[in-house]
Formats: structure tokens, sequence, C-alpha cells
């Protein structure tokens, strides 16, 4: 008996310390957090690094529990630390350390844009690179120096779109797209019936594509001082095909490692060779004494960010839920204190039942205060949709929109279930159509006319409203919509 309350003790002191310690380290990890998430301060003659090694996406990342700075880089706040910067006397320049950048090319050249503007301060850029893709090169660009590593790469061939189209695929596994559309351009669906572009779509995907890369070479031409003629040459033949070609074509400035970019920021700064250069990090100024306080205004302009697809219900973070966003832009239609909204658009659609709920509350704000819409890489199909109600529409340059037409896939698997796979499959209805839409059964000639009317009046529907927000006949609003994708320009 005294063994076994001997046993207990221990089990229970042991318990006890083991609370205690496990207390201790939560305590600590939180203390580690709260230090680490406390206000950065920013040392006098520092370089702002902008290491942008992350998506780049509308709307900004919060901090995890374990001091992660997210999964994107938020473009307003990446903007707004550029702002900031160019007037910020303990800033005399900055790095763009630069790769494989990921973003849209309305995003990238907004980001350029505040670059540029960086640089009427007097203020120095460099960009260093070890592998420069199309996009970081672009942003880099804008740079007092370009370094690029002597082992490096550059690309500089232009602009492509591949897609992989799926009906071999089908054929053989033995399923059956039904495919419903309007609009000869609405190309979304191609890939489920056919082995290659359509005319139509090829033509499309090379208007946009063109007009994006004439755009990028022209700015590129104006920054590096290479005449536009000579970049196309440069792209179109494929003439980089080392550090040594971007330095003879004049499209860098230095070859060098990174310790020699650091040399060329202690000449910058003054400061003596066995000295490190003061480097910030975005996420360090983001988190500094250097943060705005905003405004203390009683009149707001309210902006609402619309990013990724479309979908009914409350969605996600990921994407634009129908209730969120219809709650959303009542809110801010109801608040005195908000004089007007931005509607900040980066979707290539999705539901139109979804589009048609936030279409409404659209409709609805502008009759009370202006609503306007921006367009940041994509807002195509529904994404246009949620647009076409606001009192004025701004395109990016570079923005991806149109796309005004439906679509709708139903696929038939029947013969991959019965002939592949030896499933059958037998149904019992309380009419002749009660089961539709169904996978397991090729429809009729009637079935898919009556879809098809389907998509026919969603069309008929979305083109009328277009027209209707554009004040333009709806007959000529037709006539330049038919699916067709567009740049901005």
């Amino acid at each position: 008996m005294r063994q076994f309350f001997k046993f207990v003790l221990a089990t229970v002191v042991g318990l006890l310390a083991f609370s205690v310690l496990g207390f201790v380290l939560l305590a600590g990890l939180i203390a580690a957090i709260g230090s680490s998430s406390s206000e950065k301060t920013v040392a006098s003659n520092s370089v702002l690094e902008l290491k942008l090694d992350k998506p780049i996406s509308e709307r900004k990342q919060s901090a995890d529990l374990l001091g992660s700075s997210g999964s994107t880089i938020g473009l307003v706040g990446l903007k707004e630390v550029i702002r900031r910067a160019k007037t910020d006397d303990d800033i005399k320049g900055i790095l763009l350390n630069l790769e494989l950048v990921q973003g849209g090319m309305a995003s990238l050249e907004e980001v350029r844009d505040a670059l540029l503007d960086f640089k009427k301060s007097g203020k120095f850029i460099v960009a260093y690179h070890e592998i420069a893709s199309e996009k970081s090169y672009y942003l880099s660009s804008v740079a007092n120096e370009i370094y690029l590593h002597p082992q490096g790469t550059l690309e500089f061939n232009g602009l492509s779109s591949e897609v992989m189209f799926y009906k071999r695929l089908f054929d053989k596994a033995g399923i059956e797209p039904y495919i419903f559309r309007v609009g000869s351009f609405k190309s979304a669906v191609e890939p489920f019936f056919r082995e290659n572009f359509s005319d139509s779509a090829r033509y499309q995907t090379v208007s946009y594509l063109n007009s994006l890369n004439n755009h990028m070479l022209g700015q590129v031409a104006d920054s590096r001082q290479i005449a536009m003629p000579r970049l196309h040459v440069i792209s179109d033949s494929m003439l980089v095909h080392n550090a040594k070609d971007a330095l003879r074509l004049k499209l860098v400035t230095k070859l060098g490692y990174f310790d020699q970019v650091q040399d060329y920021l202690r000449g910058k700064l003054g400061v003596k060779a066995d000295k490190k250069p003061s480097l910030v990090s975005l996420s360090d100024y983001q988190d500094s004494d250097k943060a705005d306080e905003g405004s203390t205004s009683g009149n707001r302009i309210a902006v609402i960010y619309a990013e990724g697809d479309i979908v009914t219900g409350r969605g996600s973070d990921d994407n634009i839920g129908s209730d969120k966003f219809a709650e959303a832009i009542r809110k801010v239609r109801l608040d005195d204190k908000v004089k007007a909204v931005v509607l900040r658009i980066n979707s290539p659609g999705g539901s139109s039942l979804a589009s048609d709920i936030i279409y409404r509350e659209v409709l609805l704000t502008k009759k009370v205060k202006p609503i306007i819409a921006s367009m940041s890489d994509v807002a195509a199909s529904g994404g246009y949709y949620i647009a076409m109600a606001c009192d004025t529409i701004v395109a990016h340059p570079n923005s991806i929109t149109g796309s005004i037409g439906v679509f709708g896939v139903l696929p038939n698997i029947q013969p991959l279930l019965a002939d592949k796979l030896g499933v059958t499959v037998d149904r019992v209805t309380t009419g002749k159509f009660s089961d539709l839409p169904t996978i397991t059964r090729a429809l009729s000639t009637y079935e898919k006319q009556q879809m098809q009317l389907e998509v026919n009046e969603i069309y008929a529907d979305f083109t009328s409203k277009a027209a209707l927000g554009r004040h333009m006949p709806v007959e000529k609003l037709r006539r330049i919509a038919s699916g067709r994708v567009w740049s901005g320009t």
C-alpha cells in the first residue's frame, strides 16, 4: 500500500511539474511572439531591401502566431512602404533582390510606378538578380544599377500562353462533355472538347499578349534607354543566352556577386569596408515606427477588395463569397461616414448567380453614393459583371477584362462507368426530367436544348445589364462582347 501511495504521489508531482513547465514554455512562446511582433526601429543611413519572394496579392496578409509574415505580399502595403520610404530621411535607397517575381502585369506595373516615383526623390535603386524572370526584370529595369550574377540567367524572350487540351483523354476514358455556351470567344471550355486553340481563341490571346508585351517593352525601353525596335529584336531572336549577353546588350549594368552589391551599398552609404550596410526588410519596415497614423477625418472612402473566384455563400479568404461581399457592400452603403466606395477587383469570374447577387448590391449603392470599380490584373466574366453597375470603371492598361459570355459544362461519364469500370446505374424518378442535371447518362436532344436555353437567357441578362451600365445600345455591346477578352488598352 505504501508503494502504491508513493507511485500516486510521484505521478501527481510529475504531472504538476509537467504542467508548470508547459505553462512556462507557453508563456515564453507568447513573450517571444509579442517581442517579434513589436514595433521595429529603422536605423539611420539604411537601405530598404525588397525581396519579393511571395505572390503579390491585393489583400494584406496578417502574420500568424509564429510570426510568419504571411503567404503573400499585399500590393497596397508594398506601395505604401515605397511611398513612405521616399520621404524617410533614414532610408537612402532601395535594394531590389529579385528572382521569380509572382504577380499579374497590372500589379507589377503599379509597383514599378511606385519605384519610379521613389526615384524622383534623388535616392538610388539597385537591383540584384541570380535568376531574372521576364517579370522580375520588368521591375528591376527602373534601377540605377542592375547586377546580374556572373553565372546567372535573364529571361527576355516575350510572353506566352500555354493551355492543355483534354479531348483525347476524355475520349480514351469514356467521358463525353456536354458544352453549353454563348460567345464565340468564350474559350475557357475549349480544352474539354478541342485538341487545340480555335481561331477566335488564338486571335484574342495573341491580341492581348501583344498588347501586354508592347506596353512592357515600351517602359523598359524608356528606363534602359534602348530603342524599342532593338528590344523586339533581342526578344524575338532570343539573343540573351547568358549573363555576358545581358551585359553586352545593356540590359544590365554590371555582373557581380552579392558581396559586390554590398560593396556598392557601402560606397553609396559611406560605410567602412569592415561594416555591413544596414538593410531593412519589407516586413520590418511595415512594423516600424514609420507606420502612418491614418486619417482622422469623419468622411471616409471605403475600399472593398474582391479577389478570387466568385462563389455563392460566404466563401473563404481565397474567393469572393456572394453573401459576404453583399453584406460588406450593404454595410458601407448604410454608413453615413462613408462618402464613396471603391470596388477593387481581381477576379476571373465564377458563378453567374453569385455575380448577380453582388451586382444588385452595387446597383443599390450607386443610387446613394459614388461607387468606382478599379480593375487589377483580371476583371473578366463575373469579375466584369460585378463592376458594370459602378458609376465609373477604371481599368489598368495591363488589366485583362471583358469575357462577357456564359458557359456551362456537364460531363456524361456513363461510358466510363459501363465500358471501363463495369458499373451500371439505374434510377427511379417521379418525372421525366427529375434526375437532371445528371452525369450518369446521356442527355436527349430536348434536354440539351433546354440547358442551352438557360445559358442563352443568362447571356441576354448579362449583356442587357452591361449595356445599361455603359449607356450603349445592347446590340452594339453584344458585337464587342461574345466572350472576348481584352487588355485595358
